[in-house]
C-alpha cells in the first residue's frame, strides 16, 4: 500500500537578514514589489518588512535589465505583486545569494497525509510542493503520531527505511518504507 504525503507551505517563509534599525534579524514579505523604470531599465525589489521595528527592506530581484529582456507575463506579475511570485523568488538560490539571506520556514509549512490509519506496514511517498528544509525525523513523528524520539529508535532498529538520508534535512522528494 502506498501512501502519498505532501508538504505544502501555508505562508511566506520569514527572511532572516540583519536590521539597520533595531536588533532584530527576521523580516516578513507581504508579496509586494517596486518596480522602478529608467528610461529602458528596470530594477525590482521585494519589498520585507521588519518584525522588531516594522522598517522596510529591499530585496533586489532585477537591477539595470533592459525592459525588452523582461518577458511581458513576468512584469505583469511584478506589477500586480503576486503573492505566489513572492513566495517563487524567495526560494531563488539565486535571490537568496545576492541579497544575502536566509529563510526560517518554522511554522510556514503544514504536512497533508491523507488518510488516518496506521496499518503495520506501509510505503510512503513524500513530496514537496516548495523546497521546504525539512528533518525527515519530524515529517514521520507528524505522519505516523509518534515522538521524534520514538522515530530515530525506528531508524536505529532499521525498521524505517528510505534510499536518503532520515538524520538531515530534506527539500526533495522522497520514499521510505514504514515496518512495525
Amino acid at each position: 500500500m502506498l501512501e502519498n504525503w505532501v508538504v505544502v507551505p501555508t505562508c511566506l517563509p520569514v527572511v532572516l537578514r540583519r536590521c539597520h534599525v533595531c536588533p532584530s534579524g527576521r523580516f516578513r514579505a507581504n508579496g509586494r514589489f517596486r518596480v522602478n523604470a529608467h528610461h529602458k531599465l528596470l530594477d525590482v525589489w521585494l519589498l520585507v518588512l521588519c518584525t522588531g521595528c516594522g522598517d522596510t527592506a529591499k530585496l533586489t530581484i532585477l537591477e539595470r535589465a533592459n525592459v525588452r529582456s523582461v518577458r511581458p507575463g513576468l512584469l505583469n506579475r511584478l506589477h500586480e505583486n503576486d503573492l505566489v511570485l513572492a513566495a517563487e523568488l524567495l526560494q531563488d538560490p539565486t535571490v537568496r545569494r545576492r541579497n544575502r539571506i536566509a529563510l526560517d520556514w518554522d511554522g510556514a509549512w503544514r504536512l497533508d497525509t491523507g488518510s488516518s490509519d496506521a496499518p503495520d506496514f506501509r510505503d510512503v511517498s513524500v513530496r514537496f510542493a516548495a523546497r521546504i528544509p525539512v528533518r525527515p525525523v519530524r515529517l514521520l513523528a507528524e505522519g505516523c503520531g509518534l515522538s521524534r524520539g520514538e522515530v530515530e529508535r525506528l531508524i536505529e532498529e532499521g525498521k524505517v527505511v528510505s534510499a536518503v538520508r532520515l538524520t538531515g534535512k530534506v527539500s526533495g522528494d522522497f520514499t521510505f518504507t514504514l515496518k512495525h
